[in-house]
């Protein structure tokens, strides 16, 4: 088996996940000139196959009209033939079921698909690759602040830069993974507003963005905060966000033998854009009461780091929080019964105070 570069014709690319992230990247392998995009819409179908996408980028220009080649509520609606790349950028909800693999019709699957995962966390292709072991599968580490607010209307702040990585993959050759993800950051970098880049090792790429992801996502949507405010508050950074950071910094290095400086951890404190006023994708969800993204961005590198014997005591109580923030949103959808009697519950019985 061998991965067949595309010539003679655009890709054939499918995109779960229009919201903010998934657009940005449907409507960059589109003005790239090498692909043919079919996005699969949810919430906002409506608005979008009445109105189109509306776009306001830092990268591309403001008051943008655009609709993708083709808008689907499902996978195989319009798959007269197998796609040459599926491209997932919905939220990774590892806690739920079904998961991200069951989105993926195998009539729209041949050998030579390759699948590629715009998604955050650690350990999020093992799924992926467990219901599709024959097919490559690639990490997209996206640097982009992007948000969806209305349905159908996109607000692109921060640069387009995507880290393209082939996931291991034991059922398959290496040359085949690397292939596929040479080929497909060729077929987005075309775009020339964008910066996409090939990197071998997926490791690196995917723990430094848990320098970000793992803190200041997941502290913002704890304190409900932009990441301007909260660069405006010192002990926030000095006793959360570095600290997890530099958790993070330590089980990196442990676990995967991947180098964070201390630089690079200044670097990420400060890079986004002050004047953004940005709010995380995590605290995004929040504030739509939708459910996050807990297990692949903070419950992985907590487990990894407990295998590995590092110490994680900052990332342990926002794994916890972010776990109870989960929980209350699993309650107001009705998702969780919490019983009138409290017999059979671990904590259900009152005690007496005792001495």
């Amino acid at each position: 088996m061998s991965f067949i570069p595309i010539k003679g014709r655009k890709a054939r690319v499918l995109v779960f996940g229009s919201g903010g992230v998934g657009t940005m990247a449907a409507y960059a392998l589109e003005k790239g000139g090498m692909a043919e995009v079919t996005t699969v819409l949810r919430s906002n179908f409506k608005a979008v196959t009445e109105s189109g996408f509306k776009i306001n980028s830092i990268d591309h220009g403001l008051d943008i009209s655009w609709s993708p080649t083709h808008n689907e509520r499902h996978c195989s609606d319009n798959a007269s033939q197998p796609y040459d790349f599926i491209v997932v950028a919905t939220k990774n909800l590892a806690d739920f079921t079904p998961g991200v693999a069951s989105l993926i019709d195998r009539d729209v699957i041949s050998d030579t698909t390759a699948i590629v995962l715009l998604q955050n966390g650690l350990n999020i292709e093992r799924p992926i690759v467990d219901a599709f072991p024959y097919n490559p599968v690639i990490s997209g580490v996206p640097y982009i602040g992007a948000i969806e607010s209305p349905p159908g209307t996109i607000n692109h702040v921060n640069h387009d830069e995507l880290i393209i990585s082939p996931f291991r993959n034991d059922n398959i050759p290496c040359k085949l993974s690397e292939d596929a993800a040479m080929n497909f950051q060729e077929i987005y970098g075309s775009c020339p507003n964008v910066t996409c880049i090939y990197e071998r090792s997926v490791e690196k790429a995917r723990w430094r963005k848990l320098l970000y992801n793992a803190s200041y996502n997941t502290i913002a949507a704890i304190l409900g905060m932009d990441t301007s405010r909260m660069r405006a508050s010192e002990f926030i950074i000095d006793d959360l966000v570095r600290p997890a950071m530099k958790e993070i910094q330590a089980t990196a290095r442990q676990v995967s033998g991947v180098h964070l400086t201390d630089d690079l951890i200044e670097t990420v404190i400060r890079q986004d854009n002050y004047k953004a006023f940005f709010r995380p994708s995590m605290l995004q969800d929040i504030d739509k009461g939708k459910h996050i993204e807990v297990e692949n961005i903070i419950g992985e590198p907590v487990r990894e780091a407990e295998k590995a014997g590092v110490e994680t005591p900052t990332l342990r109580v926002i794994y916890s929080l972010l776990k109870a923030l989960q929980f209350k949103i699993k309650i107001v959808e009705g998702l969780v019964e919490v019983p009138a009697s409290g017999e059979k519950l671990k904590y259900g019985i009152s005690r007496t105070r005792g001495g």
